[in-house]
């Protein structure tokens, strides 16, 4: 799971399924949250994982109207298909990535 920029941002998301984890450095839930958006990388193979660091990438934050952090997309070809937040089970974002993915 790789943290990019705007730059990396919409190249990456043109394409496919992309989920995307706002984050910040200084939260705790986010950083409890990492170890398990980790583990879903590994099983979704086919889906791009990615992390967006909200004080580093404000624009991006602003875009998709972070609110609160950790928030949770589900990008299809670049547009947004699900989303949610806080720290949440394995199995709840399982869920959540199968319900949007078809």
């Amino acid at each position: 799971m790789q943290k990019v920029n705007k730059n990396e941002f919409d190249s990456l998301i043109k394409e496919g399924y992309t989920f995307v984890d706002f984050f910040a450095t200084w939260c705790g839930p986010c950083k409890m949250l990492s170890p398990v958006v980790e583990e879903l990388s590994k099983e979704y193979t086919d889906v791009k994982f990615v992390k967006v660091d909200v004080d580093e990438e404000e624009e991006l934050a602003m875009k998709y109207g972070i609110m609160s952090i950790p928030a949770l997309f589900l990008l299809k070809d670049g547009e947004v298909v699900g989303k949610t937040g806080g720290m949440q089970p394995i199995d709840s974002l399982r869920a959540f990535i199968n319900n949007y993915k078809k």
